[in-house]
């Protein structure tokens, strides 16, 4: 084995802690540099991205009016609508080919642990131009042979659901006010 002197000794160390803060400047230098090539990447990236969203039509998924699970509220005067429970009516089965209700269409509801028929009256999601928009997904219960439960509707229908073709004759004629 060779023997070191504390002077080569000293050398040695002072080489090795040369060494290493070099190795650090150079960690630091790219350090810096990826910062920067990544704050020039981003800003292309917003770019590419603000060309490629000045589209005049949207890609987002459909938003769905009334689907199963739904709360929705009972609008009519019917005694099962209108008595306070713990959980609030939810729909179990809507009557249309894709699921999603619209204003006019028949949907099945779990209200005080029974299933009842209702007719929907008005949603939240925004509709066609010149159709209003509720604060609430609205329902009407009705029978089986399409009558409705309550005598009165509470709240204004709108419109649009005279010119639709369905028996929806004894609805409106129950109904107090349209929007």
């Amino acid at each position: 084995m060779l023997a070191v002197t504390k002077q080569q000794r000293r050398r040695i160390n002072k080489r090795r802690r040369r060494r290493h803060t070099d190795d650090f400047v150079d960690i630091v230098f790219v350090a810096m540099a990826l910062h920067q090539l990544s704050r020039s990447l981003t800003g292309l990236l917003i770019e590419a991205s603000s060309c490629l969203h000045q589209r005049s039509f949207s890609v987002s998924a459909v938003a769905a009016a009334i689907q199963k699970m739904t709360r929705v509220r009972v609008v009519d005067n019917s005694s099962l609508g209108n008595t306070p429970y713990h959980r609030p009516p939810r729909v179990i089965h809507v009557y249309t080919k894709n699921g999603v209700g619209k204003v006019g269409d028949k949907v099945l509801l779990a209200i005080k642990g029974q299933k009842k028929k209702a007719v929907i009256v008005g949603h939240k999601m925004p509709g066609e131009r010149m159709n209003p928009r509720f604060d609430s997904n609205n329902v009407v219960l009705i029978e089986d042979n399409g009558n409705p439960t309550g005598t009165r509707i509470k709240v204004p229908l709108p419109s649009h659901l005279r010119r639709m073709e369905g028996e929806y004759s004894k609805v409106l004629a129950i109904a107090s006010s349209f929007v």
